[in-house]
């Protein structure tokens, strides 16, 4: 067992960098799909998002959840090796020691804020009174930036610790070696109990993951349902028609949509909080819908929803992701008519975009 007291030769620097190096790596993986992730949800003129490859941010997003997760058993034993060191005194011995002790701070706050922000997103638990994507968007970069701190003033110690051998207590009781052994099993364990809510081969592991992508209606799991949306009269509605602006405007209802020429393809749909599942959709190519209506083959678009309040009634796409040959108005899933929390009467689908973006029971589509 673990010694409980201060001066535990678990407590070692060599420990410490061993684990410190393997988190490294995971905050850095994490760091840059996240990056991707706020870029898909708040894209920038400058930097579009391509369309290409459709599972494109169904891995990016997969690994950014599977590795925030792999870093709380990482994080849990970095600082049980250097508790004691959190404390020292004198608090402050020099200029440089001071900027150390500050990063340290910065890095173990933000680190302990990303981590529990997370987790509460991936489970749809938001008891914090914060916009989730903005504060844990900006703290990444606090994360980042007392991180590479923390890294510059700490590399000859690093180096040094990485360089030495890890030589075994005598006493009774857990080794080092056996301390980064136990904590890669963790590691190794939660992230095969969660990470099938992205990977389809350990599906049946899924015990840990909040959602299992192949539960739900048509097969699919339903993050925001019609009721919630407040759309249960709107969608099914005898006068539904969806709203087409541009030089030819277009009202179309959903006889009028079946009757265009019908394509299927299969797709992911891929949530923020890291599940995702691939289902083959049915529906009219946006594309055609907007030469219908005149729009220029250059203009960029909006989609709105029927849905009443809420983050996400609308989104936008640029020209190329809308005149992609897989950007559909879905109209099916599984060869069924879209169920009403899916998206009832029309969807849009499309290759390489979160599932919040895949706005459902769309009523309007019109130029930015």
């Amino acid at each position: 067992m673990i010694t409980p007291t201060l001066t535990s030769p678990l407590r070692d620097t060599r420990v410490t960098a061993r684990v410190g190096r393997v988190l490294g790596i995971a905050i850095a993986v994490c760091f840059v799909t996240g990056l991707i992730s706020h870029l898909h949800q708040h894209p920038v003129g400058w930097l579009p998002i391509p369309p290409s490859p459709a599972w494109g941010y169904r891995v990016t997003q997969g690994l950014h959840v599977a590795t925030g997760l792999a870093s709380i058993p990482l994080v849990l034993v970095k600082l049980f090796t250097v508790y004691p060191r959190l404390f020292e005194t004198p608090a402050v011995r020099s200029v440089g020691h001071a900027l150390e002790r500050g990063s340290i701070a910065v890095l173990v706050a933000s680190m302990l804020f990303e981590l529990t922000s997370g987790v509460a997103n991936i489970a749809q638990w938001y008891p914090f009174h914060f916009f989730f994507p903005t504060a844990h968007y900006a703290v990444a970069w606090a994360l980042v930036g007392s991180l590479l701190v923390h890294l510059a003033v700490k590399a000859p110690v690093i180096a040094e610790a990485l360089r030495k051998r890890l030589s075994e207590p005598t006493e009774e009781g857990l080794t080092r070696r056996g301390l980064l052994v136990a904590t890669g099993a963790a590691v190794v364990t939660l992230t095969a109990v969660t990470v099938g809510q992205t990977v389809p081969g350990l599906r049946r592991l899924t015990l840990l993951a909040p959602r299992r992508p192949d539960i739900g209606p048509q097969g699919l799991p339903v993050n925001k349902t019609a009721t919630a949306a407040g759309v249960r009269t709107t969608a099914v509605a005898a006068d539904y028609a969806l709203a087409v602006d541009g030089p030819t405007p277009l009202r179309l209802s959903v006889a009028d949509l079946g009757a265009l020429p019908q394509h299927e393809v299969e797709l992911p749909i891929t949530c923020v909080e890291g599940w995702s599942a691939s289902a083959p959709w049915g529906g009219v190519r946006l594309a055609d819908v907007l030469d219908r209506a005149g729009v220029a083959p250059d203009a960029a678009i909006r989609l709105t929803s029927l849905q009443q309040g809420g983050l996400y009634g609308s989104s936008t796409m640029t020209a190329e992701q809308a005149r992609h040959d897989d950007t559909l108005l879905a109209l099916r899933v599984r060869g069924e008519v879209l169920a009403l929390d899916h998206g009832y009467p029309v969807r849009l689908i499309a290759p390489n975009r979160p599932g919040v973006l895949q706005t459902k029971w769309l009523t309007r589509i019109e130029v930015v």
